[in-house]
């Protein structure tokens, strides 16, 4: 007697197969398909097999996904605050005194102070074109708000990947199977894009050598055939020690670097600087290991170079990203299928401007002041003049995710300040609102997505109704033009005349475009773009999206935007004077935070399944720098700087080297005793580049707590708290 599959089951009880996408973000954007039975509930949410990409499975994170939806703390109603900032004390009411509320609120804050006294703040809570992009433009354009620079992840990175080759042009990840030498430098695709991991996998099965190079002995450098750990911000040094040693052994490929650069001779000028001993005295690598990995990608071809955003956050960022950036073009591995660089397909694909946010609008007024969402704490407290009277957050928690966190909490606490958050959960950004409005997860709205990992659209149907009054973020924003009396049609379109209007205005300038309607997408739901096989490798014919069509390693878009015009490698401003000197007790040490297994930032991270896998938010120290501070394995250490403090479990770990600390995040603030998490201590300080964040450039006292300390904490939810701690 055979066993039925779950699908043979499933088809027995008549269940409703629906397409849809992911919109987390992520770079792999999964194909999903929801499975809903005859009352109209989701009962699975899967992979889709025929996605080349998604290959009908999803990672640890969204395969809980109905867990997110069904989730006995669902937001479901509109709250307004009925207690202090920051209680929790909320009392329901409905959706039309809410919007009548935020509208009056909103039309005496224009009046007495103009609309740029209202801002509004989200990121990638989803990534889609409507509940993302449309909703982030379209009605604040027309208010008059204040804009928001969206530049908390990789900002300083694009601006430097723009700067030199000029697009954000990826290969497909199935490109990886061409490689020879795969180099993944500050990235770690196990837990950030765990679908290009199997193509990894086939690579090295067909002889492919991957190395990676991080300060932390992450889930991917474990099964890599190499890794190499430099101190944290150190990168361009390592890279342009590298560029040395192509050089002065004749490895590099000066024909392509005549055809197809400029800048030359003052990047060679640059490169001379950093012979392998100095940069092995800035890296902490042995000066074999600069040489070694040198002549590897330099005679290994094709040779790929994976980044990705993680890289960009210390205050040196862009120019980091800059000099990795300039590293294919040394050894002409552009153009080469399996080789170059593999950031973010971001730019094979750009929406119509113009349709998306209708700025050029008559009935909108001027370009308003744009305010930096890393630098959010300080806008609250007094850095925005005029001062911020009126706060709208929705796809984002920044109380937990955003720098300088408690900043943020002093910001949000002001009586003066009007705050509505738009969630699915009572977050900790939730708890200190005025109004709380229930959102829609991504089963119950419509939407659009592009990736930036992969070459395919994704076209997310509603699989279920709405729970409870839960709204999705468009709908939200059309009531609210409604409300302010705004008639614009433009402002009351359904999310799908939305797609629509989109796409026809952008087809004609892209010819990716070609082919895919609204129709196709809604009864295909996943439709790859329109590139010919003689495109698909990025700059193929020699040609970049620079003013000079080529690579840029002398930029005057560079000198324009005040920056260093050659790639160069800068000291932290936040670094240890003697990063190879054993690190006495009371020595601060740099931090690292790259994100949890098991959440997506901050997302996620409510989920007691996911985090009983994650277990508790723990501090990696070496085993050395936990002896000269009497720390052991379990105990609670307080980590602090000037910025602020939290506490978290120590965890003893040759991940990471001597001299070096990492903690993995985002963790919710609510769910420990002491009500805080790493982002306390995070700086709010701006990269080099575009304004970017700065969140690895931190560094930080750590001290055990005294063991007869008594907990007055009960456990939070299924976080391990040491007791008498």
């Amino acid at each position: 007697m055979s066993l039925k599959t779950p699908i043979q089951k499933e088809e027995r009880r008549n269940l409703r197969v629906v397409y849809g996408a992911c919109p987390h973000d992520c770079p792999d954007t999964c194909a999903l398909e929801t499975r809903v039975d005859e009352s109209g509930r989701a009962v699975s949410v899967r992979g889709r097999p025929d996605h080349p990409v998604t290959r009908g499975w999803l990672c640890a994170k969204v395969n809980r996904y109905l867990e997110r939806v069904y989730h006995p703390e669902r937001l479901l109603y509109p709250l307004r605050r009925s207690g202090p900032k920051g209680s929790g004390q909320f009392t329901r009411i409905s959706w039309d005194e809410a919007i009548a509320e935020i509208a009056e609120r909103w039309k005496n804050i224009s009046a007495q102070h103009g609309a740029e006294g209202i801002l509004p703040y989200s990121y990638a809570g989803t990534l889609g074109l409507v509940q993302g992009g449309v909703t982030d433009s379209r009605f604040w354009n027309r208010l008059g708000a204040s804009q928001l620079e969206r530049s908390i992840c990789g900002y300083a990175a694009e601006d430097a990947v723009l700067l030199t080759i000029g697009g954000r042009l990826a290969p497909a990840p199935e490109d990886l199977l061409h490689s020879k030498l795969i180099l993944i430098w500050g990235s770690n695709p196990a837990s950030t894009a765990p679908h290009v991991v199997p193509f990894l996998r086939e690579a090295q099965r067909k002889g492919a050598r991957i190395i990676v190079i991080d300060p932390i002995r992450t889930l991917t450098a474990r099964s890599a055939d190499q890794h190499i750990q430099p101190l944290p911000g150190t990168d361009a040094a390592l890279a342009l020690s590298m560029m040395y040693v192509m050089v002065t052994e004749g490895l590099h490929n000066a024909e392509w670097i005549a055809q197809h650069t400029v800048g030359w001779e003052q990047l060679r000028e640059r490169i001379m600087q950093y012979p392998p001993e100095r940069a092995a005295a800035i890296t902490g690598l042995a000066r074999e290991t600069i040489v070694d990995l040198a002549r590897a990608y330099a005679t290994t071809s094709p040779a790929m170079l994976r980044i990705s955003d993680g890289i960009n956050r210390h205050t040196n960022g862009g120019q980091t990203v800059r000099t990795l950036v300039c590293l294919p073009a040394l050894v002409g591995q552009y153009g080469v299928a399996g080789g170059g660089l593999m950031y973010s397909t971001s730019d094979w694909l750009k929406w119509n401007k113009a349709a998306v946010g209708h700025s050029q609008e008559a009935v909108c007024p001027p370009a308003t002041r744009s305010l930096n969402m890393n630098r959010l704490g300080a806008i609250l407290t007094g850095e925005a003049d005029p001062s911020v009277y009126s706060l709208y957050v929705y796809n984002a928690n920044p109380v937990a995710s955003a720098p300088n966190a408690g900043k943020v909490v002093e910001g949000l606490q002001r009586e003066d300040l009007f705050t509505v958050v738009h969630e699915l959960f009572e977050t900790d950004t939730a708890r200190y609102a005025d109004i709380i409005l229930p959102a829609t997860s991504q089963l119950e709205q419509v939407d659009l997505h592009k990736p930036y990992g992969h070459l395919s659209l994704q076209y997310n149907t509603p699989a279920i109704e709405p729970l409870g009054e839960a709204r999705s973020n468009w709908d939200v924003m059309r009531a609210l033009a409604s409300a302010m009396g705004f008639e614009e049609p433009w402002l009351h379109m359904d999310a799908d005349a939305i797609i629509q209007e989109v796409l026809e205005a952008t087809a004609p300038q892209q010819p990716t475009l070609q082919g895919l309607t609204l129709e196709r997408f809604k009864a295909e739901g996943s439709i790859p773009l329109t590139i010919p096989d003689h495109e698909r490798v990025p700059f193929q014919d020699g040609v970049f999206r620079t003013p000079s069509k080529k690579v840029e390693f002398y930029s005057e878009q560079a000198v324009a935007k005040g920056y260093d015009p050659v790639p160069d490698w800068i000291p932290e401003v936040e670094a240890r004077p003697e990063p190879l000197r054993p690190a006495t007790k009371d020595e601060l040490l740099p931090l690292l935070c790259p994100a949890a297994h098991h959440f997506i930032s901050s997302t996620f991270a409510n989920q007691q399944t996911l985090i009983s896998k994650e277990r508790t938010p723990t501090l990696r120290i070496h085993a050395e720098d936990a002896k000269a501070r009497g720390i052991r394995s379990g105990q609670l250490v307080h980590v602090s700087n000037e910025r602020g403090w939290c506490r978290l479990v120590a965890e003893i770990s040759e991940d990471v080297r001597p001299g070096v600390l990492a903690t993995t995040t985002v963790w919710w603030p609510k769910f420990s005793p002491d009500q805080r998490n790493i982002n306390w201590t995070t700086s709010d300080r701006l990269a080099d580049f575009n304004g970017g964040s700065t969140f690895y450039t931190n560094l930080v006292s750590v001290q055990p707590l005294e063991m007869n300390e008594p907990s007055t904490q009960e456990e939070p939810l299924g976080i391990f708290i040491p007791k008498n701690a």
